[in-house]
């Protein structure tokens, strides 16, 4: 549903893609630049050479430009198994584009003076189920449901796994309501959370006594002249609808639990009637379905620290910043099991595009993306940005390693130190913002103390703000950023990759103590188990890294109680006792007759791997049911 989603960062994921990130970023960096298209035939033969490369089945698009269709088209194949070929009526699944159409409901009932962005949810529906340990002070207001400021987890495995067809939308809301717990100030830190649209959602049934998908399809689908468009997997998409292939295997259809968050399906034409909508400012078919004034809301973020503080980039109201070259695109993404979407526009030059790729995969997403824009934007001008002279000879005190305090995922969060730490350093008038890790440098020129510009855009883009929880922190866009030690940054990684490197030596040594005890040349008894028991702790990690991996090649699976997630369950509390087990004995066998070298070597990945214990208990990593 968000391309972060794409579609629910599961832990080994994280971990292979942190790890290869600055590899592939290289490499990518190292491929020669791809020609700027200049007309039509060139960027259609673009396209094609990136669905080729990337054995990604088909692509629908459209693209506008104020009341004038430039072009829309499907190319490649929607079922490769049936040899179909795409074409502008084949319909996609859009994923998390459709929250779009949550804020414009909700935005609509303003108008009409039934609802404000500002009344309180729990008034407005005290049956659905949340927390909020600061709902006396800080209550959750209906934009923060769109602007994602609750402070909720996303939603959970068992609610992306839920798949099943015909429930309601508060049914799907009641099913697991227990991520709907705010961890911070509500309107404070953004955290994109695929239930706080659906209660926006809910509250519009609610108002309209209508079925949200009906309330939509009445005053948006109609009369934006949407001939397929559904939140349901119609007749018209079984007969139009592409197949979605992950990694290269066809997926079923997924009906995801809360319809209004990313379920519904589109053809590149239906497609080019929505991005439309957006240039026009509201106005659709000669009717203005909503004024500029609240699409213009709909547009700017206001609820988050960052905004408060002057922040020119962000979320609003399910609609956010991209920034390509020194142009800034508005829009929103998707993408669901097997499908990415893209919807952006440019107000202030009135054209737009949305394209969809029936694949998961990231890397064409990406160039598809790239193309488009740099074919948008060939004869545009690029706005001179000016430096304040002052600023040069200031001294900003940001300079340092930062971590983010707004985690999607609070499952996942423990890696955030670890793998995805920021470090922010000034020269001149310019600040730098890279990951301790690895990845692309982001530069921000100085304006003053707490506002820092993007060079190519002109735009605020980080910001020095007050959390009410933890002080004096930075946002990027939408990521909110807590200065801590570097000790706590490189601490970690030495103890990590001591360790890392410890289990290896210890897989190898274990061969070769095979051999060699079998040859009679080990003794048994205390010498061979003060090796054995961290040899043992570190094939449990393993296994519970390859039994993530298999789970997560049907990522419905793992929000069910079954074989693996038992698994999962029943190998991180094997891989703690054992772990505390190896420290008591190689305590307790201290004086044990054997190579000192090797007990050493034993003691100390023993007491490594007790840390890791220690780390992920704490977390709620040993013992997590992922079905929970």
């Amino acid at each position: 549903m968000y391309k972060t989603i794409l579609i629910y960062k599961i832990i080994c994921e994280v971990i292979i893609y942190l790890i290869f990130f600055q590899i592939t970023q290289s490499f990518a960096q190292g491929q020669e630049k791809s020609k700027v298209p200049k007309t039509i035939s060139e960027l259609q033969t673009a396209i094609e050479k990136v669905l080729e490369e990337t054995q990604t089945p088909a692509v629908g698009l459209a693209l506008i430009n104020g009341d004038s269709t430039v072009w829309i088209t499907g190319l490649g194949k929607a079922n490769v198994e049936k040899n179909v070929d795409a074409n502008e009526k084949t319909m996609f699944r859009i994923g998390s584009t459709s929250k779009m159409y949550v804020s414009l409901a909700i935005l609509k009932l303003q108008e009409e003076g039934r609802i404000s962005l500002k009344d309180k949810v729990r008034d407005l529906v005290p049956e659905i189920e949340f927390e909020n340990p600061w709902e006396e002070t800080s209550p959750i207001l209906v934009e923060n449901l769109l602007e994602h400021t609750t402070g909720w987890d996303d939603i959970h495995l068992t609610e992306y796994a839920h798949n099943v067809s015909g429930k309601s939308l508060k049914e799907g809301l009641d099913y697991h309501p227990h991520s709907r717990i705010s961890r911070w100030v509500p309107g404070t830190r953004v955290s994109y959370c695929n239930s706080g649209p659906p209660v926006a959602a809910y509250i519009v049934e609610k108002i309209t006594g209508q079925v949200f998908e009906n309330y939509i399809q009445e005053n948006f689908f109609g009369p934006m002249g949407m001939e397929n468009m559904t939140f349901f997997e119609t007749d018209d998409y079984k007969q139009y609808g592409v197949t979605l292939y992950k990694e290269g295997e066809p997926q079923k259809y997924w009906n995801i639990i809360m319809r209004p968050s990313g379920s519904i399906n589109a053809s590149p034409k239906d497609m080019s009637k929505m991005v439309q909508f957006f240039i026009n400012r509201g106005r659709s078919n000669g009717s203005q379905l909503i004024s500029e004034t609240s699409l213009k809301r709909m547009e700017t973020p206001t609820t988050a620290i960052g905004a408060k503080a002057g922040l020119e980039y962000g979320y609003g109201l399910t609609n956010y910043t991209s920034p390509y070259k020194s142009f800034v695109y508005r829009g929103h993404d998707g993408a669901v099991n097997g499908g990415l979407t893209e919807l952006s526009y440019l107000p202030d030059h009135n054209f737009g595009y949305a394209f969809m790729i029936n694949s998961d995969n990231k890397v064409a997403f990406n160039r598809i993306s790239d193309l488009i824009r740099s074919f948008q934007t060939k004869d545009l001008e690029s706005k001179k940005v000016n430096v304040n002279p002052l600023a040069k000879t200031k001294e900003v005190n940001i300079s340092g390693y930062y971590v983010s305090i707004s985690p999607r995922n609070q499952m996942l969060y423990f890696l955030e130190p670890i793998f995805n730490a920021q470090h922010i350093w000034q020269k001149e008038d310019t600040l730098f913002r890279k990951g301790v890790l690895g990845g692309s440098v982001e530069n921000y020129l100085v304006e003053n103390e707490t506002h820092f510009i993007s060079p190519e855009t002109g735009k605020i883009s980080m910001v020095q703000a007050e959390d009410p929880l933890d002080g004096m922190v930075i946002q990027a866009n939408t990521r909110v950023l807590k200065q801590i030690s570097p000790v706590k940054i490189f601490g970690p990684l030495i103890l990590g990759g001591v360790w890392l490197l410890g289990m290896i030596g210890a897989i190898l040594f274990g061969i070769i103590w095979t051999i060699r005890y079998w040859m009679g040349k080990i003794k048994g008894g205390a010498n061979i188990w003060v090796r054995l028991w961290p040899l043992i702790a570190s094939l449990l990690f393993i296994a519970i890294i390859v039994v993530l991996s298999i789970g997560t090649v049907g990522l419905f699976e793992l929000g069910k109680v079954n074989l693996i997630t038992i698994s999962i369950t029943i190998l991180t509390i094997c891989f703690a006792v054992v772990s505390a087990w190896s420290v008591y004995y190689v305590i307790r066998k201290r004086r044990a007759t054997m190579n000192r070298i090797m007990y050493w070597y034993s003691a100390i990945l023993s007491c490594l791997h007790l840390i890791v214990t220690c780390y992920l208990l704490w977390h709620g990593m040993i013992g997590i049911r992922l079905w929970s």
